[in-house]
């Protein structure tokens, strides 16, 4: 039988992909070799008894899933339905009356509930109704403080990964009347068997694993990783995930996620060294994941080229000529095209991946962020605008392209307002201040723009639900903008004495994760 080689859609961070769109992908991936794709739903697909489970999600009806599997196996390729039936449910959990039975804590199924069985034996039967293959993902990754709530109130305290493994286990039974083969994220039984904090910790003490190997005979185990570019790590969480003696698979990433802008040279390189230690090692398949956290903001299109490069070094090319030659021949646009985009999170080093998002949200009154705004910003997105004007072989993909123009017309201005706005305040510089006032007027133009755009982007290939998040931000931060530009206006005219929060000093602190919009836009509740 041929290896999986596969990729991983997100469906559940909003952007929900139309069925048209998986067709799209289908064919053109599978052109690169690509056998495999899996549809990561959490709570974005149709079961029955249970009308809340993913309502105004934009969730696919069995018969979409029905008609994406029989395209996709019409194809010759194998689609996979990927669930979660422990953690990661927080939007179902929003429906607190209907699910509040079967909630342990944060987003995490109650453990020995009889209702969270139900629940996951609907799951099954819809699966097992709309997909022709027998394989099935469940899950159960990031489950951290399994058993510490309801569970524990119920239960006492109990050792975290029994209470987990007897939960595979009973899954596993479930999966097994549905005549599914199963597989999991391998990282919280790594995690709890080697009793480290850590997902997956090369320097832990792999030995525990031999003591905890008790899993069932019918599951096999992912290990999934893609921040890393050291042979080494991989090499040695492989030699960990076999310890449990069952089947193994790679997913590494195809980086949709942590930034509005692709990744494709980072996933390049952390796929290189991952796929070439799945070769030394040896593993059941490996496959790619396209996540959304935060909003879906990235287009899987926009991560081709990292696809194309992974299924070509799979089969040991690594002639890049070669690999953008057959880029072009698949999809009429230049690889080097699509690079360009990601210029976007290097306007400063690493480690800040996130850079472009943090500074279209960077408030312009009391910048979080300012301390990470370096000399040039304008010109850097004005030349990258550019760049990205001037890309003419683009085939079907210049909608995304003028999104991304859009974006950089955008971050040509905005990336450094908030903080010119505060140095030319604590000089009293109000002929400065005045001047800077017209840029809030023209930011506010191309904001206006950038949404249009970025609108048009992804209704292309996703369903409209999801981009309500988006008009949300996106108007909040131009209302935002005008309220400010209001009272500067005021200040210049002497209505207002003083802008308070122009009055507090930048402090070059790191105040957590950039992939997060709440993160981005502010220190206050929201």
């Amino acid at each position: 039988m041929e290896k999986m080689l596969g990729v991983m859609i997100d469906c559940s961070r909003n952007a929900v992909m139309t069925v048209d769109g998986v067709k799209k992908y289908a064919d053109i991936i599978r052109q690169m070799g690509y056998n495999t794709i899996m549809l990561y739903t959490e709570d974005t697909y149709e079961i029955d008894n249970n009308p809340c489970f993913g309502h105004f999600r934009g969730r696919y009806t069995k018969e979409e899933l029905k008609e994406m599997d029989r395209y996709i196996t019409g194809l010759g390729m194998e689609l996979i339905p990927c669930i979660q039936t422990l953690a990661h449910l927080e939007n179902m959990f929003k429906w607190t009356t209907e699910y509040n039975d079967v909630k342990d804590c944060d987003n995490i199924l109650l453990i020995g509930e009889e209702k969270t069985y139900e629940l996951i034996g609907e799951m099954f039967k819809s699966c097992r109704e709309c997909f022709s293959t027998n394989k099935i993902h469940i899950g159960m990754d990031e489950a951290h403080r399994v058993g510490t709530g309801e569970y524990q109130k119920r239960n006492g305290i109990r050792d975290r990964f029994d209470i987990i493994n007897s939960h595979l286990h009973k899954v596993c039974d479930m999966a097994r009347e549905y005549n599914f083969e199963p597989m999991i994220w391998s990282d919280m039984f790594c995690k709890l068997a080697m009793n480290t904090d850590r997902q997956y910790d090369v320097e832990g003490n792999t030995s525990k694993i031999l003591e905890k190997a008790n899993l069932p005979e019918n599951i096999s185990l992912v290990y999934w990783d893609y921040y890393s570019t050291d042979y080494n790590r991989y090499a040695n969480n492989i030699k960990a995930n076999k310890l449990f003696k069952r089947p193994v698979y790679f997913a590494g990433g195809a980086w949709t996620w942590n930034s509005p802008a692709p990744r494709n040279g980072y996933s390049m390189e952390t796929t290189k060294a991952a796929f070439e230690a799945c070769d030394t090692e040896g593993v059941d398949g490996m496959f790619l994941t396209m996540w959304g956290d935060n909003g879906g903001e990235c287009s899987p299109f926009m991560l081709l080229p990292a696809l194309m490069y992974s299924a070509e070094i799979s089969r040991g090319n690594y002639d890049m000529d070669d690999i953008k030659k057959k880029f072009y021949d698949i999809t009429g646009c230049d690889f080097d095209s699509i690079m360009i985009l990601d210029k976007f999170d290097k306007l400063i080093e690493e480690p800040v991946r996130n850079q472009c998002k943090a500074f279209l949200y960077n408030d312009v009154f009391m910048g979080i962020r300012d301390y990470l705004v370096p000399d040039g910003s304008d010109k850097y997105f004005s030349e990258l605008s550019k760049e990205i004007s001037a890309e003419k072989n683009v085939g079907e993909f210049e909608i995304f392209f003028n999104h991304y123009k859009n974006f950089a017309d955008v971050l040509e201005i905005k990336t450094s307002l908030g903080l010119r706005t505060w140095k030319a305040y604590c000089d009293k510089n109000i002929a400065g201040l005045k001047n800077i006032i017209s840029d809030y007027d023209e930011v506010i133009k191309r904001l206006e723009m950038f949404h249009k755009g970025f609108k048009a982007a992804w209704f292309k290939y996703n369903k409209p639900h999801g981009f309500d998040v988006q008009d949300i931000r996106l108007g909040g931060l131009m209302q935002r903008i005008k309220s400010c530009k209001e009272r500067l206006e005021d200040f210049c005219e002497g209505k207002i004495s003083s802008i308070p929060e122009l009055e507090e000093p930048r402090i070059d602190k790191h105040t957590g994760g950039l992939n997060g919009w709440h993160n981005c836009v502010s220190v206050n509740n929201i």
